[in-house]
């Protein structure tokens, strides 16, 4: 009965960290930084130009991103503030669509033949699908060194439902936040 439970506990547990939604895949901190170490933040100001190549969409998940490290920041005890803050944030957001594909097998996927065969069947990549992937990524700077204190990247695939989009924002930046000293 013991055995049976450790077993369960083992396969629950794998299948919570195979489903996890969003990875960390990126983060480097330098020698000496600790976030405690800082009084008040700021955003860095954004690129005006930028924002005449965003959807809608991508406008408001920048938003949404820019709350959540406002968030973690004040909850951490820093204070916002444009008068020369101690540390400048800047955030990065990246989405690609990609390709889902499989790979043909000989069993499944290859002609069945009646006569002769002058040619080969080889292998392939098939497309089933496309998806989205996003990728943040937070840089703390140190204001008064201009030097590089934390960055980190986060990246995942981008539900098709708006209010699940804003979840796994929330998702990325609570797993970056868990690695900043």
């Amino acid at each position: 009965m013991v055995r049976l439970r450790l077993m369960m506990c083992l396969g629950l547990l794998f299948l919570g960290v195979a489903c996890q939604s969003v990875r960390v895949v990126k983060q480097e901190a330098a020698e000496q930084f600790s976030l405690a170490s800082y009084k008040t933040f700021d955003f860095y100001p954004e690129d005006n130009g930028a924002k005449d190549t965003l959807s809608q969409e991508s406008i408001l998940d920048m938003k949404i991103l820019k709350k959540e490290v406002e968030q973690h920041l004040t909850a951490r005890g820093l204070v916002k503030s444009p008068q020369e803050p101690d540390v400048w944030v800047n955030l990065g957001m990246v989405i690609v669509e990609k390709d889902q594909t499989r790979e043909t097998i000989f069993g499944r996927d290859a002609p069945y033949y009646l006569g002769q065969r002058r040619y080969s069947w080889k292998s392939q990549e098939v497309k089933v699908g496309q998806y989205k992937e996003g990728t943040i990524s937070l840089h703390l700077v140190d204001r008064r060194n201009n030097e590089l204190g934390w960055q980190g990247e986060a990246e995942t695939v981008i539900p098709k439902k708006p209010a699940s989009s804003e979840e796994r924002i929330k998702e990325g930046v609570a797993a970056l936040f868990k690695r900043i000293k």
